[in-house]
């Protein structure tokens, strides 16, 4: 298995707090990941980190065989926050134009061919100020396509879609996995976690699972990713199921790595 993102033994601390404690993860090359789990997880502070524009405490993250935020990996990497990035007082074509003028060779129509993938060609020439809070987010997407990346960085992408783009949506995040596009995309909504190959379940900045949903359900006898995830809460020695499956029963929390840490901060040996 080809590994596009190796992360192994990340810690970060936001504002004090332990955000992330230990994480390790290796996603494949040319697959669609999903990182899933609840609000407040650690998701977006490692998607940061994956992109390079997280401050990280220790470990390493290493992205297509380059550190993360290496100035080689800026035409490769695609990252799509969950505020939308494109300016409000220019229209989705002005914006998705702009964008492409940072990657030389894109054409006016690759521009149209990302607008009218993310379902905005009716609305290209609209001032982005004037669409809903959804399209405005989709704009932000067409911007994040372009370039053909070979790592798209999607945090909750259909946050606020209907269910008609959320499938189109998806289709194309398959056929862009199938040309070789690494794709990662998190989601706190449980029935997208089927569309992926492979799953990165976290909760309280730890990682409780890591591997396909089929051995996700499996390894927790049931069919519904939502009860295998609150399984695998509830009741950690389900683990044992799968190689990818963490016990984490034994685990710290990051609370607890975070209050062990302090206790050891300025003691000399």
């Amino acid at each position: 298995m080809d590994v596009a993102i190796a992360v192994d033994d990340l810690v970060v601390k936001r504002g004090g707090r332990l955000v992330l404690a230990g994480v390790t993860a290796h996603l494949p090359a040319g697959s669609i990941t999903g990182l899933v789990g609840p609000s407040g997880s650690g998701k977006t502070t490692l998607m940061r980190a994956i992109v390079g524009v997280q401050k990280i405490e220790s470990g390493t993250v290493t992205v297509l065989g380059k550190p993360a935020g290496h100035p080689v990996l800026r035409r490769t990497v695609g990252y799509l926050t969950q505020a939308p990035s494109v300016y409000s007082d220019l229209t989705v074509r002005e914006n998705a134009r702009y964008f492409a003028s940072l990657y030389p060779g894109m054409t006016k129509a690759d521009v149209d061919k990302a607008i009218a993938d993310v379902g905005l060609a009716d609305a290209a020439d609209q001032l982005v100020g004037t669409l809903s809070g959804g399209q405005r987010s989709r704009a932000s997407l067409a911007c994040t396509l372009l370039g053909e990346p070979r790592l798209l960085v999607l945090d909750e992408p259909t946050v606020g879609q209907d269910p008609v783009l959320r499938e189109e949506l998806w289709q194309r995040f398959g056929e862009l996995a199938a040309n070789g596009t690494t794709i990662v995309v998190s989601s706190h909504v449980m029935d997208e976690a089927g569309r992926c190959q492979r799953l990165v379940m976290i909760r309280d900045g730890a990682i409780i699972a890591d591997d396909t949903p089929a051995a996700v359900r499996v390894a927790t006898g049931t069919d519904d990713l939502e009860a295998a995830f609150l399984t695998l809460i509830r009741d950690p020695s389900r683990a044992g199921g799968s190689p990818g499956i963490r016990d984490t029963s034994r685990a710290p929390t990051p609370r607890a790595v975070d209050d062990r840490r302090d206790a050891t901060e300025g003691t000399v040996a």
